[in-house]
């Protein structure tokens, strides 16, 4: 009998240790965007945040070209970069994003809740997930158990470790660019012509 229980309590330490929020940061599910090339040399990271009116322009006017352009061409990433002391709902837009990925639906919710920005709470954040066919009780779940909080946070402080100080803040090949569409065009003609050397 004492075998068993020495059994059930070390797979509960195992199991507390494995998923508690002092651990190890999890890996986010979401890969890179659909329309962009996996395994292009050229890799294209924005640090967002998904409240901030300025990443909302630059999915429009910035993102979306880059990839109707060059979509075949390189690896778009996004990064979280939530502005805390600005945007108050920044870090649980960040943190829904994740619970979408772990359904596969990252890259929609990012959607949604840029386009949709102006309407975001905490139940516009639910409402969302619906929208997108999210299974409720795992998204629910996973939002309110703030699992995504450490993965989220560390982002942020990878940004600064690299010199993001606000939002949009794009790097092409690991040098930081102007966040503009010009001059991000521009430097990834300039890394696809060193790739194709």
């Amino acid at each position: 009998m004492l075998p068993v229980k020495r059994f059930v309590v070390l797979t509960f330490m195992i199991v507390t240790c494995c998923s508690s929020a002092g651990g190890p940061v999890a890996v986010s599910s979401r890969g890179p965007h659909p329309s962009s090339n996996p395994s292009a040399p050229v890799v294209v990271v924005e640090y967002a945040d998904l409240q901030c009116p300025y990443c909302r322009t630059a999915y429009a006017d910035i993102v979306k070209p880059l990839l109707e352009q060059y979509g075949t061409r390189i690896r778009f990433e996004l990064r979280h970069f939530p502005l805390r002391s600005l945007h108050p709902q920044a870090l649980d837009a960040s943190q829904a994003t994740e619970c979408a990925a772990d359904q596969g639906r990252f890259w929609e919710y990012v959607d949604i809740a840029l386009t949709r920005q102006k309407e975001m709470s905490r139940e516009a954040l639910r409402v969302w997930a619906k929208e997108i066919s999210l299974e409720a009780s795992r998204f629910e779940e996973c939002l309110a158990s703030g699992s995504k909080r450490a993965l989220v946070l560390s982002e942020y402080e990878e940004g600064r470790k690299r010199g993001v100080q606000g939002t949009p803040t794009f790097f092409v090949n690991g040098e930081k660019v102007e966040s503009k569409l010009g001059a991000i065009r521009k430097a990834i003609e300039a890394a696809g012509s060193v790739d194709r050397k």
